[in-house]
């Protein structure tokens, strides 16, 4: 007799949607209090009327302030773009190092993918406070934060693209007697190079979001900015800003997807 399908966790404990919602009610008030967070803070009366304040200060922007807001947008946008462009580059050989059908030496790939995610778990904000306490305040701390982040994760897509390539080249050039750069640039290159561009691309996009978030420990861009509008309370200038941030961050977005769209 053949062996009756294994059910579902939901069908296992199937219960009625009070008795989910009652749990999830319960799990959220258990965290609140091992974390010592009270949630129904949110709700108080006076929390409430302290963020209609903010808000309804915020709806009236300031904008003759635009001008001075213009030149770190600009740097926010610059940081994003040299940090990635670099930390990209340092990527390509710590890729081939990963990929299992470029480098044939298992404890050396091993090795290195081991470097490489430790690299990725390292949080923005403690790399950024890092180098602002080293190299001072400015945009180059937020610059080499960026640079170790776009090296991380491009190092990751870029070796999981090129071991998807297809075998078929490789196989063709090395029978032919090509050495390792030859078979990487005639082989490995043509095939993910769009997918590269692509990864490049996307990148770029969360790291202009990123760098927005750096200017809070003093890295430099717009994000130092807002936070000294609103360190000082002047939640109009900050509402400029704001504003500001989402359009640079919505303009690149879809070019982006526009370019990555092309290449696919």
């Amino acid at each position: 007799m053949s062996e009756a399908p294994k059910r579902s966790f939901v069908a296992r404990f199937h219960l009625k949607p009070i008795t989910w919602f009652l749990i999830i009610v319960v799990v959220i008030y258990l965290a609140g209090q091992l974390t010592e967070a009270n949630l129904l803070a949110f709700f108080n009366g006076h929390a409430i009327q302290q963020f209609g304040v903010i808000f309804g200060r915020m709806l009236h922007p300031e904008w003759s302030y635009f001008p001075q807001v213009i030149e770190p947008i600009l740097e926010t946008v610059r940081m994003a773009l040299v940090g990635t462009l670099v930390g990209s580059i340092l990527a390509i050989p710590v890729a081939m190092l990963q990929a299992s059908n470029v480098d044939k030496i298992p404890v050396l790939r091993t090795v290195v993918r081991i470097l490489s995610n430790l690299v990725r778990t390292l949080p923005d904000l403690l790399m950024a406070a890092i180098f602002v306490a080293v190299f001072g305040i400015g945009p180059f701390a937020g610059v080499l934060t960026l640079v170790i982040f776009s090296f991380g994760q491009m190092a990751k897509l870029s070796y999981e693209a090129i071991e998807t390539v297809d075998p078929g080249p490789i196989d063709a050039l090395e029978t032919a007697g090509a050495n390792k750069v030859q078979v990487i640039s005639f082989a490995i290159v043509p095939q993910v190079l769009n997918t590269f561009i692509s990864n490049f691309l996307y990148t770029f996009e969360v790291n202009v979001r990123a760098s927005t978030v750096l200017g809070w420990v003093g890295a430099g861009g717009v994000g130092q900015l807002l936070d000294s509008s609103l360190r000082f309370t002047n939640y109009e200038r900050a509402a400029v800003i704001i504003l500001a941030i989402l359009v640079v961050v919505i303009i690149i977005e879809v070019i982006s997807n526009y370019l990555r769209g092309k290449l696919a």
